[in-house]
């Protein structure tokens, strides 16, 4: 008498079509989100995409999904930016220079404020892409000052500020002309960092703990 074998159920996995138009739909509503801020109607982000009404809310039930989706897949490509610098960058400096400037083209200044005014910045997603991030940061620039070559009196939240403070404008402001400075005056502020130091900052490093504390604290 033989055993009945227990009936293998096969996971279905998305078609690539499927994702190709997740990707599509992501990739349009980040672009749209940074020209007009994050309450660009969700038609014309369909629109962009080449995709219909419908395809948009199977992939995304309401709004602060797919606002969460596109701050995260930007903070993924932000993460990819510092393990490839740490990776195929020798130079230790050239690592950290590397990062600033990828993560700055990725427009995470203009997206990560969307964070705390459009859905529950605590949702597990975002805070595992945001730990990815700070933690890969913090391994650059402390490589870079293992090294001598970053003064040792700055932290992650003051090269997160500076950088979000000097790249584009913020979502849906529409005036995109600064673009053409933004990486001249980021490495203005990185020839900055380079130790030794030729000054002494006032007040201390700023961590990201800081940068989240808010403003009455």
């Amino acid at each position: 008498m033989q055993t009945a074998t227990p009936e293998q159920h096969k996971v279905a996995r998305p078609r690539a079509d499927a994702l190709r138009n997740r990707e599509r739909i992501v990739t349009a509503a980040r672009e749209m989100f940074v020209e007009h801020g994050p309450d660009v109607p969700l038609d014309d982000v369909a629109r962009r995409a080449g995709v219909g009404n419908a395809t948009v809310y199977r992939n995304f039930p309401d709004r602060d999904a797919l606002v969460r989706e596109v701050v995260c897949s930007v903070m993924d490509r932000t993460a990819r930016a510092a393990e490839l610098a740490l990776t195929e960058t020798g130079d230790a400096f050239e690592a950290l220079e590397r990062f600033v400037h990828a993560s700055v083209d990725e427009r995470i200044s203009a997206l990560c404020p969307m964070v705390s005014s459009t859905f529950d910045q605590h949702h597990p997603d975002l805070e595992a892409a945001r730990e990815r991030v700070e933690r890969l940061v913090a391994e650059v620039m402390d490589r870079a000052k293992a090294a001598g070559q970053l003064r040792t009196d700055v932290g992650v939240g003051d090269l997160m500020i500076a950088a979000a403070q000097l790249s584009r404008p913020p979502a849906g402001t529409g005036c995109l002309s600064a673009d053409r400075f933004v990486h001249r005056h980021l490495q203005l502020f990185l020839d900055g960092l380079r130790a030794p130091a030729r000054s002494a900052l006032p007040g201390a490093a700023v961590t990201m703990e800081d940068l989240r504390r808010p403003c009455d604290q």
